[in-house]
């Protein structure tokens, strides 16, 4: 068990967030906003992107500074000059992207800026070892001590992160998003460690997307929205239906807004697709106005599939027919020349290209069509890029803003943008509403809805069960590469596909096509 810093007696909250205001040029951030965390608490804060979460966050980690306002942690007013100053308070904050040093093994991360050093200033790398070993042995987790963070995945990464902020002596913890890339296991197991924390009075803050978790595992709930509160729950009282209501206006029967739809031709066939490294392989088709969803735990195989089909990664076998003529795609770019779209699980590190603008990003898979002789026509790519802009109310200043300075569902909107400029007929969307809050993920699943009914096909891969069947025609289910099972809309239930992806299942069911998902 983590030790957590000794508490005063007494009843003084651990944390008070007390009319905290910032400002920004145009905009004002906070409002006079109030936040209360007790002791032995996991406290979680709700909101849309935007709503201020991110930034309150941040002025008590450290990361940025308020106009007005006052903190105290257990009952004393304290000033918090930097992330350093509030790790002296044992405040440690772990963000939704990483902030790990790639290069660097995760026991060298667990220790970064305090390693072990002999009096001539050299690495004690044996006595390093021996206590990242106790940090992850106290947490009960597994990660390879020896290995380069680059080489990890993003779960792993993400555990990395955790167990880093851990290993201070924490009485404040803060958590963004800290399960949008971790298997079901791997949550429990996040739980049961917050659990413990909270049993030993450290106060945890717990920003989340995903309402059943913070119902199974907070306390309190309070809800931002435009900077101010909306109000505060004990999570005992209350519903996901009054969260959602609180956070965006909106209900819960309507946070899967799928349109009906008549599938047409098909558009998509993959035939004997078997990724390096796997022993199955893999046949599927997609139909014109159809959303095929892919589900499986992590490491089914969904995204190495969909990579070896749009040949970033290589395969031993299979062919892929468009509008039943075979094509070869030999990389990314032949797959948008035939029509063929991607988006990536990972939106920091193959999605958005964060140094380029709002502009750029748009029109990124398309500056073919907006060149003649070689020459780039901006001034029809700029036009190009503000109707989507318009289209998909993108929030962005103007088209040169630097699309890392966007939220995260803004990115996300501007990536589906991309694709709708770039006209291609296929589109699959490997997690597409990871990490962005519940109104932008409404506004995504309309997108989706309107490439459907203007015929594309949408491949939707994704680890959130009720997503899946709430958006998908059929659902295919993986398996250690392969595909072992396959309903249509309506038929299976979460309980159906995780006994399918966990291998409870023996026979395969089929869906409304009456065929094997393997013919």
């Amino acid at each position: 068990m983590i030790e957590a810093s000794a508490t005063p007696t007494g009843q003084a909250p651990a944390v008070q967030m007390l009319s905290i205001q910032r400002h920004f040029p145009g905009v004002q951030a906070l409002k006079g906003v109030e936040l209360t965390v007790e002791q032995g608490e996991i406290h979680a804060i709700l909101g849309e992107n935007g709503a201020g979460k991110s930034t309150l966050m941040k002025i008590l980690a450290g990361a940025d500074r308020k106009d007005e306002g006052r903190i105290l942690l257990d009952g004393e007013e304290v000033r918090i000059s930097g992330p350093s100053d509030a790790l002296g308070w044992g405040i440690a904050t772990v963000y939704q992207e990483t902030s790990l040093a790639s290069h660097l093994s995760v026991a060298e991360n667990l220790f970064i800026g305090r390693l072990p050093t002999n009096r001539a200033g050299v690495v004690q790398w044996r006595r390093l070892y021996r206590d990242a070993r106790e940090v992850l042995k106290r947490l009960k987790l597994e990660l390879p001590l020896r290995l380069p963070v680059s080489q990890l995945t993003i779960a792993q990464q993400q555990m990395t992160e955790i167990a880093k902020a851990l290993s201070h002596r924490v009485r404040v913890l803060v958590l963004d998003e800290p399960t949008s890339a971790l298997t079901e296991t791997e949550v429990i197991e996040l739980h049961r460690v917050l659990r413990d924390l909270r049993a030993h009075d450290v106060a945890i803050i717990y920003i989340s997307h995903t309402i059943e978790e913070i119902l199974s595992l907070c306390d309190r709930v309070t809800v931002l929205r435009d900077g101010e509160n909306v109000g505060e729950r004990k999570v005992a009282d209350t519903s996901p239906d009054e969260l959602i209501r609180m956070m965006v206006g909106r209900s819960l029967v309507e946070l899967f807004p799928k349109q009906p739809a008549t599938p047409g031709d098909e558009l998509l066939r993959v035939e004997g697709m078997r990724v390096r490294g796997r022993d199955s392989e893999v046949s599927f088709s997609v139909r014109a106005g159809e959303i095929l969803g892919f589900a499986g735990l992590l490491g089914a195989g969904r995204t190495a599939l969909m990579q070896a089909i749009i040949g970033a990664i290589p395969s031993n076998s299979g062919t892929v027919y468009l509008r039943s003529k075979p094509v070869r795609i030999r990389g990314p770019h032949a797959a948008v020349a035939a029509s063929i779209g991607y988006l990536s699980d990972d939106r920091r590190r193959s999605g958005i290209a964060e140094l380029l603008t709002v502009g750029s990003n748009l029109t990124l898979a398309s500056l073919p069509q907006f060149s003649r002789a070689g020459v780039l026509r901006r001034r029809e790519e700029r036009r190009a890029a503000s109707e989507i802009v318009k289209t998909l109310r993108i929030v962005t200043p103007t088209l040169e803003q630097q699309v890392a300075l966007l939220s995260g569902g803004n990115q996300q909107k501007t990536v589906l943008g991309r694709w709708l400029i770039a006209g291609v007929d296929v589109l699959i969307l490997d997690e597409p509403t990871r990490g962005i809050d519940v109104g932008a993920k409404v506004e995504i699943y309309g997108l989706i809805n309107r490439l459907i009914a203007a015929g594309k096909g949408i491949i939707l891969l994704s680890s959130y069960l009720p997503e899946v069947l709430g958006m998908s025609d059929r659902v295919l289910v993986m398996r250690r590469g392969a595909i072992v099972a396959e309903f249509a809309r309506g038929e299976a239930t979460q309980e159906d596909i995780m006994f399918a992806a966990t291998g409870q299942r023996a026979a395969v069911t089929t869906g409304r096509t009456g065929r094997s998902p393997h013919e």
